[in-house]
C-alpha cells in the first residue's frame, strides 16, 4: 500500500494538464506518517508528501549535468505524465522505486503507482498537509 496526500495529488495532475501534450516528468519525496496530522498510519509509514519541479537549476544541469533542482538520494519516487493516455509503465520511465503515472483526463481516477517492475500498487490518497518545508 502507498500512501500520497490529496495535495500532492491534485498538483500533480494540474502540471501534467498543464504541460499537455507533452510529458512531465517530477521527483518526488516522502514524509514519515509520524509527522503528518491525524493519520491512523504507522509513525514510520512512508507518506509522498512533497515534489521537486523539473525545472528547477536546469541551466547548471544543461551545461554541467549536475541536477541541482532535485536533493541527492532525498526522491523516492517519481511521478510522470502520459498525454497519449497509455495507465502503465514503459520501457521510457524512469525506474525509481515507485513511478506514479497519470493519464488525460487528469483526475484521481486517472493516476496509478507502480513499482519498478510494472506491478501496480495500492494508493491511498489522504487528505491530511504536509509539514511545511524550510530553508536552512
Amino acid at each position: 500500500m502507498l500512501y500520497a496526500t490529496q495535495g500532492l495529488v491534485e498538483t500533480l495532475l494540474r502540471l501534467a494538464r498543464e504541460r499537455e501534450p507533452d510529458e512531465t516528468t517530477i521527483s518526488l519525496s516522502v514524509t514519515p506518517a509520524g509527522e503528518l496530522p491525524e493519520t491512523d498510519l504507522d509513525p514510520e509509514t512512508p507518506v509522498f508528501t512533497h515534489f521537486y519541479l523539473p525545472s528547477a537549476g536546469s541551466s547548471v544541469n544543461a551545461v554541467f549535468g549536475v541536477d541541482l533542482g532535485t536533493p541527492a538520494g532525498q526522491t523516492q519516487g517519481r511521478f510522470v505524465s502520459h498525454p497519449t493516455g497509455d495507465l502503465r509503465l514503459t520501457k521510457r520511465d524512469d525506474f525509481h522505486e515507485v513511478i506514479f503515472i497519470a493519464v488525460p483526463p487528469w483526475d484521481e481516477d486517472s493516476i496509478a503507482a507502480f513499482d519498478r517492475t510494472g506491478t501496480e500498487q495500492d494508493l491511498t490518497v489522504l487528505d491530511v498537509e504536509p509539514p511545511e518545508e524550510r530553508t536552512p
